[in-house]
């Protein structure tokens, strides 16, 4: 019989994350469904955000360096005419495009992209978790407090319009770590001149992990096995391990 602690699984799971929960949330949840004793997850998710959460059970916590390295793709949806302190809807509106003011159109917009794609300098959003003098951004930002934030190079691989409707532009992006999707909605949307922020982001893929191969939590929690949806250790992708830290057996 397993230990109130759980169970020593090793292994890695592909979860897809439902909105309104935060990363660790969803993670708990399902490391009770599965009874694991120790997990992490590899990349936070805001709550509005969905899709692909990479959870490290056991000894698979060792590739979670180089997950939290790993490029990633989203699909982003941006509102164009308002932006918001937060840059996603969850904050406050700070600008409004004049309701006179001529629509955006697909045109403009595609061509905005251009000047995104490739390496580029981000200011990162003070609703992050980034630490000033050991205390989050975020939590300035609570207090109605703005501190200077040094610019940061990113890298854009791939940036493309997928649907544009409504005064919603849904883009995909491959995107380097540490590039803030709400930041990039703010600044297309400055660009424009009509500001924008995210209305919805889904995370489709973390380096060499795709969204279509994650579960989602509801299943996971509803399965007889659950265990038998993780990644075991030999089957990962290679390059993952740290130098000499593969387990021997999966040598």
């Amino acid at each position: 019989m397993a230990s109130r602690r759980g169970q020593m699984l090793d292994g890695v799971l592909l979860l897809d994350k439902p909105e309104g929960l935060s990363s660790n949330h969803a993670l708990q949840r399902a490391k009770r469904a599965l009874d694991a004793r120790k997990a992490g997850h590899t990349g936070t998710l805001d709550p509005f955000a969905t899709g692909l959460l990479v959870c490290c059970l056991g000894r698979a916590t060792k590739i979670s360096a180089a997950m939290l390295e790993a490029d990633k793709v989203y699909e982003a949806t941006l509102r164009l005419g308002e932006e918001t302190d937060s840059g996603d809807l969850t904050g406050h509106v700070v600008f409004q495009q004049p309701a006179d003011a001529e629509p955006v159109s697909q045109d403009q917009f595609e061509r905005a992209l251009a000047a995104f794609r490739g390496e580029i300098e981000q200011i990162p959003p003070m609703y992050s978790a980034l630490k000033r003098d050991g205390k989050p951004l975020y939590e300035y930002a609570r207090q109605g407090i703005e501190l200077d934030r040094p610019p940061r190079k990113v890298l854009i691989h791939r940036l493309e319009l997928l649907d544009f409707e409504g005064g919603d532009a849904r883009i995909l992006v491959h995107c380097s770590k540490g590039t803030y999707i709400r930041t990039l909605a703010q600044d297309i949307g400055r660009a424009l001149g009509c500001g924008a922020h995210l209305v919805a982001l889904r995370r489709t893929q973390v380096g060499p992990f795709h969204l279509e191969d994650a579960i989602e939590l509801e299943s996971l929690q509803a399965m007889d096995a659950p265990q038998s949806v993780l990644i075991a250790l030999h089957a990962l992708p290679e390059g993952l391990w740290p130098q000499n830290s593969k387990p021997k057996d999966q040598v």
